[in-house]
């Protein structure tokens, strides 16, 4: 279980750097997330242990909000500046979010529906 949070937290570290190295305007956990599905990718399954260990970090998943919390607490003064370009992304995202999940869903339930060979 400590090695798979080590490699978690290692494919982590890889994207912070990547993205610092770079410059890159991709937060560096995501680029990890990407490190950690090639990884598993190129092991060809998922790991009972990782599955566990995300287990467990989904299980405290409001913890890791706090920081962000304290984020956004920080920049409360450029907030309330630029509320209205915030408001209008938010808004934009959630609607582009909202389609390309219904279009995924549409394409997967074509797609399942054909009988196999």
């Amino acid at each position: 279980m400590l090695r798979w949070l080590t490699i978690l937290l290692l494919c982590q570290w890889l994207g912070e750097l990547a993205v610092t190295v770079s410059g890159l305007a991709v937060p560096g956990p995501v680029v990890g997330m990407l490190l950690l599905l090639i990884g598993l990718l190129m092991l060809g399954q998922e790991p009972s242990e990782l599955g566990a260990v995300a287990d467990g970090l989904l299980q405290h998943l409001s913890l890791l909000f706090v920081p962000a919390g304290v984020g956004v607490m920080q920049h409360l003064g450029i907030i309330r500046l630029q509320w209205a370009p915030l408001l209008g992304v938010v808004i934009l995202g959630t609607i582009i979010t909202m389609l390309a999940t219904g279009w995924v869903m549409q394409w997967l339930q074509t797609d399942s529906d054909e009988p196999a060979p």
